[in-house]
């Protein structure tokens, strides 16, 4: 039997995980700093915490097709360093545009930037995912990459609320952009040998010549074609359509709650940054441990069926959670909600990710994973606006248990009428 020590033995697969646990722990840190910076300039306001959400989100729409084809491409480790150079470059530019101007166009400019590199990041990542592990080795893999999140969510967001706080959220985007310029470092070192090592900065400098030229001699080619053809095998595959109508939904209730709950909680708690992140801290536990959890013993159980399940006892416990929190506003009755919300919801992309891997070609997989984000993050943007706008008009916690029942329905339909669905059954 496939066990984590056996994948963490690989040394290319070691580097990518690694290389993200310290990449989205700076992350989560900036992002802490951005929500802090808000919340001083806009109190309680779902609304402008959406806008600059907003424009990480638009990148998918206008980057993630071209991302997805030319992902397919190029050489995919290559193009995860090199985007993990550029963003620790804009990252660090970030704190001169935030706190010398006025005028927030210019941090607008650059999220939406590092976000639009981010794509061509993402992308690759879950397609070279199949090349660096074994067939039976994907489930567990895929569970790994996830927890790379969560370690992530358990240490950035839970610390990162401390650290700004502590260090100011200039200092914050500073230790993002190192966290950066270190996973490209790692990323750079997969699938090289020690011969290879020694001329570490003439490669470094040849391989992004190369890829200047190919992105050069690519631009000629059908792009459009390769993007139509990626939406037709995408729709054409009954499973993959019904893995995106699924996470579709679901990215649109998480998008619902997301703005809402952050304000929900600075409230309740009566802390900007320092609860917030210590609770979603507890959350990244409960999504750590879910995770490792499924990942060694979920394949005895029908991926698909996981998933209905875990959207039932997740909208359970958002239910909970915002009635715990309303009438008893206490931290570690919170934490306590959190963490039972993290260890519900948790399988739900190990399971999808698996599935399309399992599903899509290879030749494919970049553009599958563009057009399957497409999806998801449009649900997240649209209901993430509408959602700020309710909550002028209705109160937070109606809109929590509104989505918390949606999510429960959503799951047990799905498990009840499974049978007749020929591919689930």
């Amino acid at each position: 039997m496939v066990n984590f020590n056996l994948i963490l033995r690989n040394k290319n697969f070691l580097f990518l995980w690694i290389g993200q646990i310290i990449s989205q722990l700076g992350d989560r840190i900036d992002q802490m700093a951005l929500i802090a910076f808000i919340s001083l300039r806009f109190p309680r306001s779902p609304l402008a915490v959406a806008k600059i959400l907003s424009f990480t989100i638009i990148p998918v729409f206008l980057i993630g097709p071209v991302a997805g084809v030319y992902v397919d491409r190029w050489d995919r480790r290559r193009t995860m360093y090199i985007c993990d150079f550029i963003r620790a470059g804009l990252v660090f530019t970030i704190p001169f545009f935030l706190f010398y101007r006025q005028n927030l166009f210019f941090i607008y400019t650059i999220v939406f930037l590092i976000f639009c590199i981010g794509r061509f990041f993402v992308l690759a990542k879950y397609s070279i995912i199949p090349k660096l592990v074994r067939n039976e080795e994907l489930l567990l893999a895929n569970s790994l990459v996830n927890v790379t999140g969560m370690i992530a969510a358990i240490t950035g967001f839970g610390v990162g609320g401390v650290i700004v706080e502590w260090v100011g959220a200039k200092n914050g985007f500073y230790i993002d952009a190192l966290s950066f310029f270190i996973s490209a470092l790692l990323i750079f070192l997969i699938g090289i040998n020690s011969r290879q090592k020694t001329v570490f900065r003439t490669e470094s400098i040849k391989e992004v010549t190369k890829v200047g030229k190919e992105i050069v001699e690519s631009i000629g080619k059908s792009v459009i074609t390769e993007i139509k053809e990626g939406i037709i095998y995408f729709f054409k595959q009954r499973e993959i359509r019904f893995i995106a109508a699924i996470l579709f939904l679901l990215w649109s209730a998480l998008g619902s709650v997301y703005t809402v709950l952050i304000v929900f909680v600075q409230e309740s708690l009566r802390s900007t940054t320092k609860d917030l992140g210590l609770l979603i801290m507890f959350l990244g536990i409960g999504l750590f441990l879910g995770s490792l959890i499924y990942g060694r013993f979920g394949g005895k159980f029908s991926q698909y069926k996981t998933i209905f399940s875990s959207l039932i006892a997740g909208g359970l416990m958002l239910i909970i959670f915002a009635l715990g929190l309303r009438y008893n506003p206490n931290f570690i009755f919170a934490a306590i909600l959190a963490f039972l919300f993290g260890l519900s919801v948790s399988p739900i992309m190990v399971a999808s990710n698996t599935l399309i891997h399992n599903i899509s070609e290879d030749k494919m997989m970049g553009k599958t994973f563009s057009s399957l984000e497409m999806v998801i993050h449009l649900g997240f943007l649209l209901f993430m606006f509408i959602s700020s706008f309710l909550t002028e008009q209705v109160s937070k916690v109606l809109v929590l248990i509104i989505v918390g029942m949606f999510f429960s329905l959503l799951g047990l339909l799905n498990l009840i009428f499974h049978r007749k669905i020929p591919w689930l059954s």
